[in-house]
């Protein structure tokens, strides 16, 4: 490492933001120059990819750099053990400031509340748009005005007072843009003029695809609330025209609240550059999972599809990165923290079970990198979405997804047995994931071998259940 100086890392995560409502993965919906600036300025991650597509897990293996079996939060009903060892500790231990502001969403008090970290602030569960309440280093507090400025703010003070002669990590979780998608006054009237184009799978009728996909309840025009789309529809709609009205109501407000992120996010970029902090910073933004802009007729994630799997990740670091790189290697959510501890020069721990991302980051990828990847969701027909508890295997080419059916006495589930199914996709023949082809004879041998490594990869992360 040029000089040998320790990198800062400032990891930027939203809450729910899809990949493909960022211009720098050539959105057709809305544009976001701030984070554009990242991607610009460093590597676009194209198939970056959670291992369970839900909030609190997907955060608890970003601290870990493990499965969800291993640290323990497989759903939203299970509180994270804050006394476990995890990325901003082990930073912590060698010299760094460590900071954590806003979207905890690890459960809160006792043995829930962050650790490791020189300072905190954070929401309580979901947190509110709208003067929230936060709890700093413990004390609750209200804090006036809206989240998304209120986290940027702490976090420009947090680094403006740090130690400057320490290397720091800032951990900044936006609330945004997580349902309900209040947006705040300066976004509240965009789009007003405008239709966002509706996605080609937008009227799927989940023919031909696993009973889960029917059973799920997060339909555009029949889940969303009131409290959603902050108004009653007009009458006499016909079905089709009821859709598209929530659907642009919904997609709308969406777009609204991501568009105070990508200002946030500039707000970020100019303090780095204007500090002379930009070249030795590794600025990441992701969001902890991806999110159905009504891909499949759908709002929410948890399935395996590829719109709720993948992961916006951008990354930013002049001293190691090129400018404007692009790569398809896969990366995973538990690669992250080895990946900060590799740039940092830190000794990766045994208990963490990612890679580190840094010779991807280089564009000097080893042979044997990762080219499938595991995923698991536990939590079987929660009660608001009814997504079916499943996991599965996603290589470059294909997608072989198992629903198994049971609970398993896990937290937030409902023990309501459901007859198992399975699901492929070929990705390159079917990109949207329409066309469930595990019964076709013609990929017969591609099951057996899917399966081979879907199991192998299964006993490889540890997962016994």
């Amino acid at each position: 490492m040029a000089g040998n100086k320790q990198p800062n890392v400032v990891f930027i995560m939203s809450d729910d933001h899809a990949a493909h409502a960022m211009s720098c993965y050539d959105s057709k919906i809305n544009e976001t120059p701030n984070l554009d600036r990242i991607a610009n300025e460093g590597m676009r991650f194209d198939n970056c990819f959670c291992t369970n597509s839900i909030c609190a897990p997907s955060r608890a293996a970003i601290l870990t750099g493990q499965y969800n079996h291993k640290n323990g939060v497989k759903t939203l009903g299970d509180k994270f053990d804050s006394r476990q060892p995890t990325v901003q500790k082990v930073l912590k231990e060698n010299g760094y400031q460590t900071a954590l502001i806003g979207k905890w969403h690890l459960g809160h008090g006792g043995n829930s509340d962050p650790t490791g970290f020189d300072y905190w602030n954070i929401f309580p569960g979901q947190g509110d748009y709208h003067d929230p309440k936060m709890f700093e280093m413990g004390e609750e507090k209200i804090i006036k005005g809206y989240a998304t400025d209120i986290i940027t703010d702490y976090s420009l003070d947090w680094m403006e007072n740090r130690d400057k002669d320490k290397p720091f990590m800032l951990m900044l979780h936006h609330k945004a843009p997580h349902r309900p998608w209040d947006p705040d006054e300066k976004h509240m009237h965009m789009y007003e003029d405008v239709d966002i184009p509706e996605p080609e799978t937008f009227h799927d009728d989940y023919s031909n695809r696993a009973e889960a996909a029917r059973e799920a309840r997060m339909r555009i025009e029949r889940d969303l609330t009131k409290r959603d789309v902050k108004a009653d529809p007009p009458e006499n709609l016909s079905a089709s025209e009821l859709k598209s009205w929530y659907y642009q109501r919904y997609i709308k407000d969406y777009l609204r609240v991501v568009a105070s992120i990508d200002d946030n996010v500039g707000r970020v970029l100019d303090y780095l550059d204007e500090e002379g902090l930009a070249e030795n910073t590794i600025v990441v933004y992701t969001s902890d999972q991806g999110f159905f802009l009504g891909d499949h007729g759908w709002y929410d994630k948890r399935f395996m599809y590829e719109e709720s799997l993948r992961m916006p990740f951008i990354v930013r670091y002049p001293r190691a990165i090129e400018a404007g790189s692009v790569t398809k290697d896969f990366a995973l959510n538990v690669d992250f923290p080895e990946t900060f501890l590799d740039y940092a020069g830190i000794e990766i721990p045994d208990f963490m079970q990612g890679t580190s991302l840094r010779p991807v980051m280089e564009e000097n990828t080893p042979d044997d990198w990762q080219t499938s990847m595991y995923y698991r969701y536990w939590e079987h027909l929660s009660v608001e979405h009814s997504v079916g508890a499943h996991y599965g295997i996603r290589t470059h080419d294909h997608k072989l997804i198992y629903y198994y059916g049971e609970a398993l006495g896990n937290a937030h589930t409902i023990d309501d047995p459901r007859t198992p199914e399975w699901e492929l996709f070929d990705l390159k023949a079917d990109p949207y994931e329409m066309n469930n082809v595990y019964h076709d004879p013609a990929y017969k041998e591609t099951v057996e071998k899917l399966k081979e490594e879907l199991y192998s990869l299964k006993e490889k992360v540890g997962d016994e259940e």
